[in-house]
C-alpha cells in the first residue's frame, strides 16, 4: 500500500492508501471542510521530516561557547576538553584540539 502526502489549506497529512482516491477520502472523512492543495504519492514506504526544516536545530552554534564550555567542564584538562569538544560538534581530531588550545590561550 503506498504511502501519500496530502497537503490541505490547514494540514499536511501522511497515510497509507491503495490509490489517490482513498487517500483523498481519507482527507475528508478527518477534515471535511479542508480542500486538498496538493496530494503526493511518496517514493517509498517511509516518510522523513528535517529538523531543520521545523527549526528545531541549532545552526548558529558558536564554536568558541562550545569550546569554552568543554574546558570549564573538564576543569581545564586539555585531553578531555577534546574529547568533550569531538563529542559535543562531531569535529574531527585536529579541528577540536585547534578550538581548544586557542580558546586557552584566550584564558577560557
Amino acid at each position: 500500500m503506498p504511502l501519500f502526502e496530502i497537503e490541505t489549506d490547514s494540514h499536511i497529512i501522511i497515510t497509507w492508501a491503495d490509490d489517490e482516491q482513498a487517500a483523498r477520502e481519507v482527507v475528508h472523512d478527518a477534515y471535511p471542510h479542508d480542500d486538498v492543495v496538493r496530494l503526493t504519492k511518496r517514493p517509498r514506504d517511509t516518510w522523513v521530516i528535517s529538523k531543520g526544516a521545523l527549526g528545531l536545530t541549532n545552526t548558529k552554534m558558536d564554536p568558541c561557547a562550545v569550546a569554552r564550555e568543554c574546558l570549564n567542564r573538564s576543569a581545564g584538562d586539555k585531553v578531555n576538553a577534546i574529547r568533550l569538544y569531538r563529542m559535543e560538534t562531531g569535529s574531527d581530531l585536529d579541528q577540536a584540539r585547534k578550538m581548544i588550545e586557542s580558546n586557552m590561550v584566550m584564558g577560557w
